[in-house]
């Protein structure tokens, strides 16, 4: 929720595109669970009931979401015993993400779930 690389470094361009800042970092600080890809934030990812939520701020390739894929396989394993409504205050976000306003900003946006086992 605070990733010191994204919220204190003078130069987080290195890590997270300008464009990417104000829809990952909310105004109060906290810090929207990211994607990585070639190490550069590429969008944001949450669990839901059957994996993992992932939305790709830009158009990715079919070898990317596969890497992405394996990925969530491994991480829903470690957030299956942890109790679902810690992650509540993110609950309106994703709605706006979702709304009107994401396709404008981000035109090749895209969204998948990704399962939590194959």
């Amino acid at each position: 929720m605070w990733d010191s690389v994204l919220l204190a470094y003078a130069d987080r361009a290195r890590l997270i595109p300008p464009g990417y800042r104000r829809i990952v970092t909310r105004n109060n600080g906290d810090v929207l669970p990211t994607l990585l890809v070639d190490g550069y934030v590429a969008g944001v990812w949450r669990a839901v009931q059957d994996g993992i939520e992932a939305t790709a701020f830009r158009a990715l390739d079919g070898f990317t979401w596969e890497g992405l894929a394996a990925e969530a396989r491994a991480l829903v394993p470690l957030l299956a015993d942890r109790e679902p409504e810690v992650y509540g205050r993110y609950h309106h976000w994703w709605a706006k993400l979702a709304g009107a306003e994401l396709p404008a900003e981000l035109p090749g946006a895209e969204t998948r779930l990704l399962p939590g086992a194959c």
